[in-house]
């Protein structure tokens, strides 16, 4: 790829990082100041006030990184490595838990055990969100504190001259780093897949409870179905290229200094751009508060 499409794709990437950051940055705000006044805050909100919170980091600690990488400090790249991985593996683990919260709020079924998470969901949330931090930290700072130990004994081994140790050493290095990052990423994801799959499961066997009974379809408790399984639905289209990418990262299917880098940073965030958009468009609360910014900015201009 030649220098001018590279510089397009950066200039694409910084735009949409920072939209993204300012979408971000306006949820956290909102829900944030809604969450000291009242000093409560239902746990969708509290779920979604977390995830953008993550995202608007995740954005920052990319667009740093990238910069850093672009005018060489690559001696850096292992610490935003590190926190790129926290922020990127809560990010995850946050979106599960809102695919989880929808499902257990919307789906019927007469399961003792689906009862109790009905009735307990919204007091879990606080613990989820918690155990997830508490979690994804203990697991990067392990993981880090590994790395940095089989990396100190590769170079030890490679001065030494020893160089078949030092390779099986980098080799262990490798699946243990690989499978740490697929067990801390497909977890989440699985668990966002299972809840979509349980979604639409209920919605099926409603219509078919509405057909026997010949009752509406487009009864209250329908659309209530099909609005949430609207917004997994489209969680999935945004979620699902995402996580693919980061799987790619991971097992190193792509080069970090291949030319095209800048576009593949572009198709990466764009989901999670996306992503944030439509859950400011999605939300009651939000949309009120965007557009009564956008009549009062209106007001300020005329």
């Amino acid at each position: 790829m030649s220098s001018s499409p590279t510089l397009i794709f950066m200039v694409i990437f910084f735009l949409e990082s920072l939209a993204a950051m300012l979408q971000n940055g306006f949820m956290v705000t909102v829900l944030g100041r809604e969450w000291v006044r009242r000093r409560t805050l239902p746990a969708g909100d509290m779920i979604v006030a977390s995830l953008a919170a993550s995202w608007f980091c995740l954005h920052g600690v990319a667009i740093l990184n990238n910069l850093l990488i672009f005018f060489g400090f690559h001696f850096v790249r292992d610490y935003y490595n590190t926190l790129w991985h926290f922020v990127n593996t809560l990010t995850l683990w946050l979106t599960a838990w809102l695919a989880v919260f929808y499902c257990v709020k919307v789906a019927v079924f007469s399961h003792p055990v689906f009862f109790w998470l009905k009735w307990r969901i919204s007091r879990l949330v606080p613990r989820l969100l918690l155990g997830s931090l508490v979690l994804v930290g203990l697991t990067v700072i392990s993981s880090a504190i590994v790395t940095g130990i089989l990396k100190q004994m590769i170079a030890s081994k490679s001065s030494q001259g020893n160089s078949t140790w030092a390779e099986r050493v980098q080799a262990f290095y490798r699946s243990f780093h690989l499978f740490d990052v697929m067990l801390m990423w497909s977890v989440p994801f699985l668990l966002f897949l299972v809840s979509m799959l349980l979604l639409v499961f209920s919605l099926c066997r409603h219509l078919g409870l509405m057909r026997n009974y010949r009752q509406d379809p487009c009864d209250p408790s329908t659309r209530v179905h099909t609005m949430a399984l609207k917004s997994l639905v489209f969680f999935l289209v945004f979620y699902t290229p995402y996580f693919l990418s980061l799987v790619v990262v991971a097992i190193e299917i792509t080069n970090f200094q291949s030319h095209w880098y800048w576009a593949w940073e572009v198709v990466t965030y764009a989901s999670i751009c996306l992503h944030s958009s439509m859950l400011v468009l999605s939300s009651p609360k939000l949309r009120k508060v965007l557009m009564t910014r956008g009549l009062w900015l209106a007001k300020l201009q005329s």
